[in-house]
């Protein structure tokens, strides 16, 4: 992954954190300093949370798991679902659906139902239903693109869970944390760092700061997706050249056979 400098997090403002009566004190050991009623993150140790975090996504990405973003505020919809998408993993940008991770096999359902919907549009059934028929099942075919369009690939839990402001998306922090999967996310000085496994202090409001902190972690699951991708290249070309070498084995094996047969033949003939 990309190494972050702190003049790149000064400069996308990652160090304002809350109004200081807003703040939790167990975001203390990452708070610099107080000014004008605001707290100041160090962004020494963001930096160093950063790298921290970057290396666990990686492996999870290396590993072929999935790790599926989440934030639903106006300001980090955008961005996250560009960087989510960048390197193909699933996001929610929209409405959290309750029972997502609980209930999965449900929310599988229903994206197994838009699908079907796709395929009555190929395969022609489609035209064949009534006008206000066809409405309604375009309706319910955009609502279900809106909220799970995005995790149309997840086929199974992801490895891991990464947040942006776990105060907003709480429903996914406790759904994350009863099927003991490991949540990370940019938490503010207003948050519980305790809720999550891996925390990169920041500013979670600005577009700048989301931008800066989620291009980070962009380049760290992409690196883990490109160390898998060589692992499975040289698996395959060692795969490759095992199977020629057992057919020629094979081939020997079928030969000798075939030559012991032809002697007592030719024996018969000469008596």
């Amino acid at each position: 992954m990309k190494q972050v400098e702190v003049k790149d997090l000064l400069e996308a403002g990652v160090h304002f954190g809350h109004l200081t009566r807003k703040w939790d004190p167990n975001m203390a050991p990452y708070i610099y300093m107080e000014r004008n009623g605001i707290h100041i993150i160090n962004l020494y140790k963001t930096q160093a949370k950063i790298q921290e975090t970057g290396e666990a996504l990686s492996k999870i990405a290396a590993s072929g798991k999935k790790i599926l973003f989440v934030a639903t505020k106006k300001q980090a919809k955008d961005i996250v679902a560009e960087k989510a998408g960048n390197v193909n993993m699933p996001y929610i940008t929209e409405r959290w659906p309750g029972g997502m991770l609980t209930n999965f096999v449900t929310i599988r359902k229903a994206v197994k139902k838009m699908a079907m919907i796709d395929r009555m549009k190929k395969d022609g059934t489609f035209n064949s239903l009534s006008k206000k028929e066809r409405l309604q099942v375009d309706r319910q075919r955009a609502k279900l693109e809106k909220n799970l369009g995005s995790i149309s690939d997840m086929t199974r839990l992801p490895g891991a869970l990464f947040v942006v402001d776990i105060k907003r998306e709480h429903i996914a922090i406790k759904e994350a944390q009863k099927l003991k999967i490991p949540i990370f996310a940019m938490v503010d000085t207003n948050s519980d760092p305790r809720e999550v496994d891996y925390l990169i202090p920041s500013n979670d409001d600005a577009s700048k700061s989301i931008e800066c902190i989620m291009s980070a972690v962009e380049s760290a699951v992409a690196g883990g997706l490109a160390e898998r991708k060589s692992e499975k290249a040289e698996k395959d070309a060692k795969s490759e050249k095992s199977p020629a070498a057992k057919k020629e084995v094979k081939a020997e094996k079928k030969a000798e056979p075939k030559a012991k047969v032809a002697a007592p033949v030719a024996t018969n003939e000469e008596e």
